[in-house]
Formats: C-alpha cells, sequence, structure tokens
C-alpha cells in the first residue's frame, strides 16, 4: 500500500497543474516502470557486461556482431532484465573501459538491449585526478577537494565530466538509462570514500556531477542512483546522501565473502545483512518517495550450487527493490564469475531462479 502511494504520488506529479498534462519523458516512462515491478512485487534481474563477454568469451568485431550471445541466456533461455557497463577510462579520452571494453562496443551494447526491450545502468570508477592512480588508489586524501569548484583539478574534471556528458548524449535523448556515479562511498577503498572524503566534500561532488550533467548538458534522461555499501544504519546512510534534488533512486551494494566459518555461515551472514540493509532502504525509500535497489551483488565463482535459491531469493523476494545486479563473468579469469554460464555447476538452481514468479527476466 505504502508503495502504490508513491506510484500515485509520482504520477500525479508528472501531471503537473492546470489542463493540459505535460508529455512523458523518457526518464518518466522508466521511472514508472520501475515503480511498477516494485509495486507488482516483482524484481528484475541484472546481469554486468553481460552481451560484451561472458565466460571464456568476448566479442572480437562488435561493428558486425549482432550482440545474440549472453552467459544468462544460454543458461535459461533469456536474456537479463537489466544489463551494467562500466564507463571507467572515458574520463582520459580512452577507447576502452578499465575492462577493456571498447566504449562503442558499451553503446552499441545498451542500445541493442533497451531496443530489445531492456534497461540498462551505467557505474563509472574514474582515475585518481591527484595521484594519477586507479579509482581504488587512496594514498591521497586530497582528491576530491582537488577536483571542487576552486580547487587546482577542477578545471580537469570539467573536461571529465564532458566526456562522460558526451557519452550519455550519444545515446540519444529518447534512451533513458541508470548513471550511478560515486557508489560504496561509504567505504574506504575509493579515492572519494569517507576514509580520504569529507561528507561535505562527497555530497558536493555528487551535486557537482549533478548540475554539470542536468542544469549545464540539459541531459534529463538519466535515473540518478546513489548507492553506499552495507551493511549501514539509517543515519549512516544519509550522512552522505546528496538530497532529494539529487537522487531519483536509493539504492546499495553488498557482496558475500567466505568467511573461516565456512560457506553455509557466510551464507547466512550474507543474507542477514541484505534483509537488514532491504528492510532499511525500504524505509527511506518510502519516506524520500524513491525506488530503491540492490545495485550490485553476488559470490566470486559462486561455489554453493543453491546460492540462487537458497541464498539471494530468499533474501530480497519481501523486499520492493526494482531490481538487483549481480556483477561480471570475466572472460579472462576462470574463477571471477558471479552469474550463470553454461556448464557451470549451478546451472539449473538459476534455471530455477529465473523462473520465479517474482523474478523477471527480458
Amino acid at each position: 500500500m505504502k508503495r502504490l502511494l508513491i506510484l500515485t504520488l509520482l504520477t500525479l506529479a508528472a501531471c503537473g497543474t492546470g489542463n493540459k498534462k505535460p508529455m512523458e519523458t523518457p526518464k518518466d516512462q522508466l521511472v514508472k516502470r520501475l515503480f511498477t515491478l516494485a509495486e507488482s512485487s516483482q524484481i528484475a534481474y541484472g546481469h554486468q557486461d553481460d552481451l560484451a563477454y561472458g565466460h571464456a568469451w568476448r566479442v572480437e568485431d562488435y561493428q558486425n556482431d549482432r550482440l545474440e550471445r549472453s552467459d544468462v541466456k544460454e543458461v535459461c533461455g533469456q536474456y537479463p532484465a537489466m544489463m551494467g557497463y562500466e564507463l571507467g577510462g572515458i574520463e582520459l579520452g580512452a577507447e576502452e573501459s578499465l575492462d577493456g571494453v571498447p566504449f562503442g562496443l558499451i553503446r552499441k551494447a545498451a542500445l541493442t538491449h533497451i531496443g530489445r526491450g531492456g534497461m540498462v545502468t551505467f557505474s563509472w570508477h574514474p582515475r585518481n585526478p591527484v595521484t594519477g592512480g586507479d579509482a581504488w588508489d587512496i594514498s591521497s586524501d586530497h582528491a576530491v577537494k582537488a577536483i571542487l569548484p576552486g580547487g587546482e583539478k577542477h578545471a580537469e574534471f570539467r573536461v571529465w565530466l564532458e566526456r562522460i556528458a558526451d557519452f550519455f548524449e550519444s545515446l540519444g535523448s529518447e534512451t533513458a538509462v541508470i548513471f550511478r556515479p560515486w557508489h560504496e562511498d561509504n567505504a574506504n577503498w575509493f579515492w572519494w570514500c569517507k576514509n580520504v572524503c569529507s561528507d561535505a566534500d562527497y555530497r558536493e561532488l555528487y551535486r557537482c556531477t549533478w548540475l554539470y550533467f542536468v542544469k549545464e548538458r540539459r541531459l534529463t534522461n538519466l535515473i540518478w542512483c546513489y548507492s553506499p555499501n552495507g551493511p549501514f544504519t539509517a543515519e549512516s546512510y544519509l550522512a552522505r546522501y546528496p538530497g532529494d534534488e539529487f537522487v531519483d533512486m536509493m539504492a546499495a551494494d553488498f557482496y558475500e565473502f567466505i568467511g573461516p566459518e565456512g560457506l553455509e555461515e557466510s551464507g547466512a551472514r550474507y543474507a542477514g545483512v541484505i534483509k537488514d540493509m532491504l528492510t532499511k532502504l525500504t524505509a527511506l525509500g518510502t519516506e524520500h518517495h524513491k525506488l530503491i535497489a540492490l545495485s550490485e551483488t553476488g559470490l566470486e565463482g559462486i561455489p554453493d550450487p543453491h546460492w540462487w535459491n537458497e541464498v539471494l531469493y530468499p533474501a530480497i523476494q519481501s523486499y520492493p527493490i526494482s531490481y538487483v545486479l549481480t556483477w561480471r563473468n570475466a572472460w579472462d579469469r576462470p574463477g571471477h564469475f558471479y552469474g550463470p554460464w553454461k556448464g557451470y555447476a549451478g546451472e539449473e538452481d538459476f534455471k530455477a531462479f529465473a523462473a520465479q514468479e517474482s523474478i523477471v527476466m527480458l
């Protein structure tokens, strides 16, 4: 009922005032679609870098490839409803992402998937602007301060924003996507995280990014997603929250890691954290009238052959999240996979997961 009220308020807000109803934008349509999924107790399944590569294969000639291959589709006969892609490296003018995927392929894969009726979300892991290291270089606590207005790297940062905005513009104004910048900010492994960046500076960084895209470049087809890492309290989640004007979706990332206690116990611990996070996100999303999602999750190598239906599904099924996304299946690292692939031990378990009434594939 609460989620239905949110959807009703969203619809009324979109209608505006007066006798003439404004035309619904692509962003409005995608927001409504995601809210409808949540209201219907359905969760879109997403997979990172699907169509671009998979376990032990990758697209070699994307310009002449119809991009029909998918690890997920080869297992269950359907594409994921959501696909994620990474734009790290585009800020430097590179031809390929930090995972070695040509940006031309990423553009084509995103448009191909959307053309088939799917949805797409983008993450961005830019280089450290002070040290030149990667996004995981936390050797300086000055990186964020340096790129904010007045900082010595601000002009360079604006070039970065221009390049990534150019990419989004190239998708076309009728193509709405989710953008999830500066994620996992409450952790301690990126140069924008809480250990090297104050809460105030982080909020300004997020707002500065939004202002350039929306106010300067007039990119109105982006759903803005804020996604700290779990676990968290409601207070810690909101400590770095940029504000309702700058956020359309309140999400979170959290992965399972196998500790010394063993596989079964780590699965139980993971499920407990997920449920706690989603309980808090449900309340926050209702309070702030925002979509919610589990924007990154998974277990590397998925050693539990029943993980999909005995760990993940029970942890998420009761919450109004619009989508859940598991990370990528690296083509060149056999053990680095988070989704299913033909021949993997949990293949049948994933088929059953994809067939669950509340899980939405394409």
